[in-house]
């Protein structure tokens, strides 16, 4: 069982009964608005987040270099989705850990992310190469 998961629950569970205690009903009635506001600006950010992610290209990126130097290990999915506003592509298969995402800018350079439940594991960014150039600086035959 992933146990980030749990720690939500259990502190609104503690948070109600705390509540119960020092100010009885109208106590509960304070935390559960609270929990309720809490919530509801989670649920607004994420469909804030998708709606973004759904007006862009899938997979796409500005610049892969630049969200090469901007991820962090343990960062969400949902985080690299705003950072990048738009979905990775799927590159494992469904349903399956760890969960393996790209996305590609312009210039042909992508960005790999690698999740596990959810949290980036390990990223690689591939850029092209450059075409071979001669000493004049024009493209070798």
């Amino acid at each position: 069982m992933n146990w980030r998961n749990a720690w939500v629950p259990l502190v609104g569970a503690v948070l109600v009964v705390a509540s119960y205690r020092t100010y009885g009903w109208m106590g509960v009635a304070g935390a559960v608005g609270l929990l309720l506001m809490w919530l509801l600006l989670h649920f607004t950010r994420l469909m804030t987040v998708l709606k973004k992610a759904a007006d862009s290209p899938m997979g796409h990126v500005g610049s892969a270099v630049m969200l090469n130097a901007r991820l962090r290990v343990g960062v969400s999915l949902m985080h690299v989705i705003a950072m990048t506003r738009s979905l990775g592509v799927l590159q494992s298969r469904e349903n399956e850990q760890p969960e393996v995402y790209r996305w590609t800018d312009a210039g042909g350079s992508h960005v790999t992310c690698e999740f596990q439940h959810g949290r980036l594991l390990a990223w690689t960014l591939v850029r092209p190469t450059p075409p071979d150039t001669g000493q004049a600086g024009v493209p070798a035959p």
